[in-house]
């Protein structure tokens, strides 16, 4: 199966990935359109193959991976081209374009905060400290690009200090949500042969139990400081940010071309990651990870990637 990206808007710059790089460099690969929409697609698609036929890509038949949910069409030429021209023509409907080679993947590497998980948990913890709003706001300009990582991770977790420990676990279980799509994503993936790592900038004490109940195979993030059962307002060298992220990716793809591996995530620190991977997607993502990833999905959950992937719902591995 083969590597997915999802169209950018018309008005920013292609952004494509090793795997779209190279097919792009030999232009004798044949393309993939595919629409995801769960449920929501219609039965005619016709307005789909009309306009990559005015794009001129020699668009083939319509196939349905899975009726009414995500269909794929195949086209000769100029991806760009496609992308411009569906972007936006079936509403609330995620548009992906691929080489037609090389989908399925091998790797899988993950944020986790707003995107294996539906909360920021530094954020959720601070409300128990009475500061929600202030440090939410930095975390928010933080997966902006607009502030330093490191240094707002730390800003963020001084104003901590003192907070007791058991709101760690208290925030763990009232606060921390799996994100929709999360588990049928990675226990398929895992099903069919791929390894899968979880890697955040967030906290070993949330991170742990989250990749344990997704099914990640390795769990890498941050470890809060503890002292007398009280957060000290640290956290332990060196700091997980953009660097580790990245360098996981490579470190777990150093047996396989970079081609074969994808990288998720929505926040600034996960930029490196996603651009280095074959297939790397901004999930619900800051605009400007949005804006530079080579893949986005803006509308449907993290099954999405299973379509992406060419993976048939029949095939997925659930709850």
């Amino acid at each position: 199966m083969r590597s997915a990206s999802v169209i950018a808007k018309a008005d920013l710059p292609l952004a494509v990935g090793p795997a779209m790089s190279a097919t792009l460099g030999r232009g004798v690969e044949m393309f993939t359109a595919t629409l995801i929409a769960d449920g929501r697609l219609p039965a005619d698609l016709s307005v789909v193959v009309d306009a990559l036929e005015r794009a001129g890509c020699a668009p083939r038949p319509v196939r349905w991976i899975d009726q009414g949910s995500a269909a794929d069409i195949d086209f000769a030429t100029d991806p760009a081209a496609a992308r411009a021209a569906l972007e936006g023509r079936v509403a609330a409907t995620d548009v992906v374009v691929q080489p037609s080679e090389g989908r399925e993947k091998r790797l899988l590497v993950a944020d986790m905060d707003s995107t294996m998980i539906t909360v920021e948990c530094i954020d959720e913890l601070a409300d128990y400290a009475g500061i929600k709003a202030q440090v939410a706001q930095v975390t928010e300009a933080a997966m902006r690009g607009e502030l330093d990582f490191e240094g707002a991770l730390d800003a963020r977790v001084a104003l901590l200090a003192g907070l007791d420990e058991g709101a760690i676990d208290r925030c763990l279980a009232e606060r921390v949500t799996i994100m929709p799509g999360a588990k049928a994503l990675v226990r398929t993936m895992r099903a069919r042969g791929a390894r899968c790592v979880l890697v955040s900038g967030g906290f070993t004490r949330f991170a742990e139990p989250v990749g344990a109940e997704i099914g990640f195979d390795r769990v890498i993030a941050n470890r809060l400081l503890v002292e007398g059962g009280v957060l000290t307002g640290a956290v332990a060298r060196p700091i997980v940010g953009a660097a580790t992220k990245e360098a996981t990716l490579r470190e777990e793809a150093a047996a396989m071309p970079l081609a074969q591996t994808l990288a998720v995530g929505d926040g600034a620190n996960d930029l490196p990651m996603i651009r280095a991977a074959g297939l790397g997607v901004a999930y619900r993502a800051k605009p400007v990870v949005a804006a530079a990833a080579a893949a986005r999905i803006e509308h449907g959950d993290l099954s999405a990637l299973l379509w992406a992937q060419g993976i048939a719902r029949r095939d997925w591995v659930m709850d």
